[in-house]
């Protein structure tokens, strides 16, 4: 079979143009025209038979079989890169420009006070840096991925960072209005503060072990959140109790904004995990941003 260098040419247009948001600056990123830009797509979603892009005035964004089709080509494409950036003897040189995708919650308590560090030891690397908590897609147009949870069964290499205790916390004004909860089934009088699982989007069940002991709880409330950054916000505030991971809570601890409950029922761990595409030779930047992860969750679990 004779492999048609039109179809790499297009699947290298769709990147640019999903990446900028419009034909005339992929054109400019690519030293073509804007019409050779829009050739180039056409004979793509020609080649592939179905639509790619929806296309306005003012900007292109992918279609849903477009998001698809990026999310399978883009590792192959950033392979077809590492392989000439290896023949070039660049593979062991942390350089250029890495895509991570992390947990907002590890992002914001562990690694943003740490990128600074990280990037000092790097001058010729830059990092695109988007948080979520999503596991669909999450490796699409990326290098690194960061969620909390267990690993799915996958083609991706995970890496387990740490694992971190589950903890039942409350505001004292929630507490001095509510009460203290005595055992875990008391919370079924108590307002919950419930956190979305991303894998479902239903709320996380509320487990509580006591040395191997399982008992579980099925609370209610009024707020349901996917951000933990607000659910802990509107914990400080007394708005109920809420179950989280206890990396980030130690600072609302000690400043007395949020009190621990049935501390003898947090024996379950909760493990987080780093994910990259499934090589045997990573890349530089992806290997030193993996040690640097690490040895970030290593610090924090330590603490």
């Amino acid at each position: 079979m004779v492999f048609d260098t039109r179809l790499l040419t297009g699947v290298g247009v769709l990147a640019a143009v999903s990446e900028v948001g419009n034909f005339a600056r992929a054109a400019e990123m690519l030293g073509l025209t804007p019409s050779g830009v829009s050739r180039a797509v056409a004979r793509l979603e020609t080649r592939v038979g179905v639509r790619l892009f929806d296309r306005n005035p003012r900007q292109v964004t992918l279609t849903d079989e477009g998001r698809r089709f990026h999310a399978q080509v883009m590792p192959l494409l950033a392979g077809l890169d590492e392989a000439a950036a290896e023949a070039a003897g660049a593979a062991a040189t942390v350089r250029g420009r890495l895509r991570v995708s992390v947990d907002p919650w590890f992002a914001r308590t562990v690694l943003a006070s740490r990128l600074q560090q990280f990037l000092a030891c790097y001058p010729e690397l830059t990092i695109d840096f988007f948080t979520s908590n999503y596991r669909e897609e999450m490796m699409a147009g990326v290098d690194v991925a960061v969620r909390f949870g267990p690993p799915d069964a996958s083609s991706l290499i995970a890496r387990k960072l740490l694992e971190t205790p589950i903890l039942t916390v409350a505001a004292p004004a929630y507490l001095k209005r509510c009460g203290q909860p005595q055992s875990p089934h008391d919370l079924v009088h108590h307002e919950a503060l419930l956190f979305r699982d991303p894998r479902t989007g239903l709320p996380f069940p509320w487990g509580f072990h006591n040395h191997g002991e399982f008992t579980e709880v099925k609370v209610s409330g009024r707020l349901v959140l996917d951000d933990p950054t607000v659910a802990v916000s509107a914990c400080v505030a007394g708005q109920g109790i809420f179950q989280s991971l206890a990396i980030g809570l130690a600072p609302y601890i000690a400043r007395g904004e949020l009190v621990q409950i049935l501390p003898e029922w947090s024996d379950e761990l909760y493990p987080l995990y780093a994910y990259h595409s499934s090589r045997h030779h990573p890349p530089a930047k992806v290997r030193a941003f993996l040690e640097f992860i690490h040895e970030s969750a290593a610090e924090t679990a330590g603490a």
